[in-house]
């Protein structure tokens, strides 16, 4: 189902947006060298709860997982990209780390995600990984106009990444948000444009271009959960929760 908000409801979609853009900037200050997976997700379970809100994660059982979730967060490190169920693991320096957030708050959800690495020790190539994910989500952003086709959204994120040299898979992509994590419309991170639904103001998106070094091919760790790469190479992964606006996408989960 696409759920469009009306302009007075738009303000609780902010309020979400900003609590959700708190909580990942606390988390990326505090996730340092020899910070355990774990105690991310006690930090994050215990700023979600002083806020009032709820996590979409905790009940969460899709049929790719092994559910319940059972966590606040999912924290995605190195080879792992997505769905990354924390664990009792310590943070090493020069890891690629993703935190990936959603929460509902006052019945309405958002959708955020970072990718940054720890210490000191910084690969170039991770670097330029993330930095890439992040212009592709910029590109997606900037074409999120009403009157827009979601395939404009979808080929914009695209052409960044191919630019880059980049595989794209397609099995998971941007989404629609609103009173659940995940809904309707599908956000590919490649597409054609001019095709699919056409964007109105109201809408709220997730946006999430995220990359794996040199392959498009996903596996799932013995945990049930865990996206990693198949080749064991670095990921990368960068996301916004948005609302169209009558003058163009609004950023709802900015972080600081």
């Amino acid at each position: 189902m696409i759920e469009i908000f009306t302009p007075d409801e738009l303000p609780r979609a902010r309020a979400v947006g900003a609590l959700v853009g708190r909580i990942l900037h606390a988390l990326q200050g505090r996730a340092q060298v020899g910070t355990n997976l774990l105690d991310i997700d006690r930090w994050a379970k215990a700023m979600i709860l002083e806020a009032g809100a709820e996590s979409c994660y905790v009940d969460y059982a899709p049929s790719f997982g092994r559910g319940p979730f059972g966590h606040y967060i999912c924290t995605s490190v190195n080879d792992a990209v997505l769905h990354g169920l924390p664990r009792d693991q310590v943070l090493r320096d020069g890891d690629l780390l993703t935190l990936d957030l959603a929460v509902s708050l006052d019945g309405v959800v958002a959708d955020s995600a970072v990718s940054f690495v720890v210490g000191r020790a910084a690969v170039p190539e991770d670097l330029a990984m993330i930095e890439t994910t992040e212009r592709a989500l910029a590109a997606g952003i900037a074409a999120a106009v009403p009157g827009a086709k979601i395939g404009d959204l979808s080929s914009a994120i695209g052409a960044v990444l191919h630019e880059a040299g980049y595989p794209i898979n397609l099995e998971f992509g941007g989404h629609g948000v609103g009173s659940t994590m995940h809904g309707d419309p599908h956000i590919a991170n490649d597409g054609r444009p001019g095709r699919g639904y056409t964007l109105r103001p109201g809408l709220l998106l997730a946006l999430e271009p995220w990359v794996m070094a040199d392959t498009d091919v996903l596996v799932t760790d013995d945990d049930g959960w865990t996206l990693r790469s198949a080749t064991g190479a670095r990921t990368a992964h960068s996301e916004h929760t948005i609302a169209i606006t009558e003058a163009g996408a609004e950023i709802l989960t900015l972080r600081g």
